[in-house]
């Protein structure tokens, strides 16, 4: 039988605050992300407006040493890391640092590091030097080495470069591996900057969906490890990770709803719940209609008009590609810190690629103050 992850804490960094409890707040008070950032880059944008930290400075949050070489994503994800070291109150020492691991879902790393570190080799003088302190940022898992490296982490670590189904493929493998025994506790998250690249790739690409949510940033990290254990330790938990489940299919046609509505209730077998127990569906709904239908659609197949009360990140986080079922995730996350009335309900996520990926992902959560979560 798969393992159930325990999440024991979870950090955020993005325009809606830094940390758990600043993002339980703006979530919970409806605050949106979005901000002028016309003002960000020496670059013009397609957009005047995004989901992004306009001011964001690295050193006010991990100070000046060693942070003036890290690129957004990362310094994103080092200080999401953080954060929820400190909510789960993991103290990473000589006596555990080699059971404390880290798996990072992006889309591709830092696309403007990349762009940047490219370019240099097409515009600089033969032969083609380039700024050799570019090249790790150039890397996709440069934000998930930094992390381990920030935080003294030296257990096994990755980086899935997934996109949409970030999320779901991140849980899926932190699962196998403490499942598996090679790691006790794991940082699972993701990572994605808002940049001028971005800014321009999404203009071009979804320009015929005028409707389509802002671009946004964040990074999403949250502690986990082997629920039985945790259980046994007498450590509560935020959340259970019940199951998550993906699959690729036809992108054009009926096939990706249809498959969507396969992998939910796979998911929800594999949770052992029915679609009747599940109160809250966190999907990644963003404004572009093809993407959306194919969730309407499958959750309309799995639960007919007893559809479950849609919770949709994007529209005040943003698009936060890689980043996005992580963000989700923390928002199903934050509904629970805030009230513990939601204590013990079941939630589902949902994700959804241009591509033909789905994945759906199974949770149950509590408060703080909850009788299996609280602390």
């Amino acid at each position: 039988m798969p393992t159930t992850l325990a999440v024991t804490g979870w950090g955020v960094l993005s325009p809606l605050g830094a940390g758990a409890d600043e993002f339980t707040r703006a979530v919970a008070d409806r605050k949106s992300g979005l901000a002028d950032v016309s003002g960000m880059f020496d670059e013009p944008l397609p957009q005047p407006t995004a989901h992004a930290i306009a001011d964001f400075d690295v050193r006010d949050h991990l100070g000046r040493k060693r942070t003036g070489s890290l690129d957004r994503s990362t310094a994103f994800a080092v200080t999401a890391s953080g954060l929820a070291l400190a909510d789960a109150g993991l103290v990473v020492d000589e006596g555990n640092r080699d059971e404390v691991g880290v798996v990072l879902g992006t889309t591709l790393g830092s696309l403007r590091a990349t762009a940047e570190f490219d370019r240099e080799t097409l515009v600089n003088d033969r032969p083609y030097m380039v700024e050799p302190l570019l090249f790790p940022n150039a890397v996709m898992n440069c934000a998930a080495s930094r992390c381990a490296i920030w935080h003294h982490l030296t257990g096994v670590n990755c980086t899935i470069p997934a996109g949409e189904l970030a999320a779901v493929s991140v849980l899926r493998y932190g699962r196998t591996l403490i499942g598996r025994g090679h790691a006790d506790t794991l940082l699972l998250g993701a990572t994605e900057e808002f940049s001028a690249h971005r800014a321009w790739g999404d203009h071009y690409v979804h320009s015929d969906d005028p409707s389509r949510a802002p671009l946004g940033e964040a990074a999403v990290v949250l502690v986990a490890e082997d629920a039985a254990a945790a259980r046994a330790a007498g450590r509560p938990m935020d959340a259970e990770i019940l199951s998550a489940e993906f699959g690729q299919y036809e992108p054009d046609g009926p096939g990706p709803a249809t498959g969507l509505a396969e992998r939910i209730r796979a998911a929800l077998s594999g949770a052992g719940v029915t679609p009747d127990q599940v109160t809250v569906a966190s999907t990644s709904e963003g404004g572009i209609a093809r993407l959306d239908e194919i969730e309407q659609a499958a959750l309309q197949d799995v639960f007919g008009l007893g559809s479950p009360q849609r919770l949709r990140a994007k529209e005040f986080a943003g698009e936060c590609g890689g980043a996005s079922g992580m963000v989700q995730i923390a928002a199903v996350l934050a509904r629970h810190r805030a009230d513990s009335q939601h204590d013990g309900e079941v939630s589902l996520v949902t994700s959804v690629s241009p591509d033909g990926a789905v994945g759906a992902v199974v949770l149950r959560g509590w408060s703080r103050k909850g009788s299996n979560g609280g602390k």
